[in-house]
């Protein structure tokens, strides 16, 4: 079996529906730390600095990617750059290397882009994805987001 293509698909009317239905795969601990699909969608419609799309493994939704870009007060995002606003894999498609493909795709793009670096927030506590994160080199700054740590990440 070959690896799945991991790559990014704008979000249409006619797969808002299951890309919105991939919240509902995760645990309830990992639901606590993941705002709904619904609730991201319809902030990114709400927001003039948002990038949003779907993940999918070959032809099959498996997640949800979006981007705040540049200092938005209204939004609530005060990070000048490239913020990962919001970034999920559904339960059956995790611990299969699809996050960090996801997030290398991602880096390929910004880093065509000259973006020097990528920020992040999260959660503590159980389901929190901090070490998913570090791992893919997401170093804590110690700064906050309401009572998310903020990560950043030199995009080499």
């Amino acid at each position: 079996m070959t690896n799945p293509d991991i790559h990014f698909k704008r979000i249409t009317a006619q797969t808002v529906i299951p890309i919105c239905q991939l919240s509902e795969t995760l645990t309830p601990a990992q639901r606590k730390m993941v705002t709904d699909n619904a609730i991201s969608i319809a902030q990114a419609h709400f927001s003039e600095n948002c990038w949003l799309r779907a993940v999918y493994a070959d032809e099959t939704p498996i997640g949800f990617i979006m981007l705040h870009i540049g200092s938005d007060y209204d939004d609530g995002i005060d990070c000048p750059g490239v913020f990962l606003w919001r970034f999920m894999i559904a339960k059956p498609y995790q611990g299969l290397g699809y996050g960090r493909q996801a997030i290398d795709r991602l880096l390929d793009h910004l880093r065509a882009q000259g973006t020097p670096e990528l920020s992040t927030c999260c959660g503590l506590g159980e389901a929190s994805p901090e070490g998913f994160y570090k791992r893919l080199g997401f170093v804590p700054t110690g700064e906050w987001y309401g009572d998310e740590g903020e990560l950043k990440l030199l995009i080499p």
